[in-house]
């Protein structure tokens, strides 16, 4: 099947590829669905690390073409060679392939650029901003900063959005928005804290929410470019 020019690009920048197994599938809620893979060899190539991601290449149905997207590992196991995935199910070749997906389906992946590291110096607190598509890199994140306290904003579009699995500790406040004008809650609240400058700020949002959300952590809050890790999960 053909990756098209997306796929010479990855290939060009070196990545390497892996052919996962789909091994368990289990519906979280209506809207959001969590599939477990035989990793292929990947997890004995690339260390593991907190909101690790994978590209991965979806089938469309008729056609010989391949979708890329790109992935958080969820509780990947390396002994066991295995990790889950977790997909949102809006509209889209991944999803339409989430829903649908069985025991024994093959997914191919390549890994490029997930290198993410906590701060070498422990921030004050994590401003974490984000959605049902990046819960996944979210509650990896607060697995691994153990008793670092966090402010966490998540956006939800379903009713249903709001009881997925958080993994926030005593120690981390969580509260859920409504996705309303384009984000226009989440960009608000981002406004209205009040933090210090030893803050670190994680922020993973669609495009629009993602840029505003980082200008008012810079501008308005006053942290360092160093000290926010940001990403567009969708557009």
């Amino acid at each position: 099947m053909s990756r098209g020019f997306n796929g010479v690009v990855v290939k060009a920048w070196g990545g390497k590829d892996y052919r996962l197994t789909v091994t368990s599938t289990e519906e979280v809620t209506d809207t959001f669905v969590r599939l477990g893979f035989d990793a292929g060899g990947l997890l004995a190539d690339h260390p593991v690390h907190p909101t690790q991601w994978v590209r991965v290449w979806i089938p469309e149905p008729g056609s010989e073409k391949l979708h890329h997207r790109a992935f958080t590992l969820v509780d990947p196991d390396p002994e066991g060679d295995r990790f889950s995935m977790e997909f949102a199910l809006h509209h889209g070749p991944a999803a339409e392939w989430a829903r649908t997906a069985s025991v024994g389906d093959p997914l191919d992946a390549t890994v490029l650029g997930s290198t993410f590291q906590l701060p070498q110096t422990t921030p004050s607190e994590y401003l974490v901003f984000g959605d049902t598509a990046s819960l996944p890199a979210i509650n990896s994140l607060l697995d691994a900063i153990g008793d670092t306290p966090a402010r966490v904003w998540l956006e939800w579009q379903y009713e249903s959005d709001k009881t997925l699995p958080v993994r926030n500790k005593p120690h981390h406040e969580v509260s859920w928005w409504q996705r309303v004008d384009d984000g226009r809650l989440l960009r608000e609240q981002a406004l209205e804290i009040t933090c210090g400058t030893d803050a670190f700020g994680w922020v993973a949002c669609d495009g629009a929410t993602t840029r505003s959300i980082v200008k008012t952590l810079r501008t308005t809050h006053g942290l360092s470019k160093n000290s926010i890790k940001y990403q567009a999960y969708w557009k």
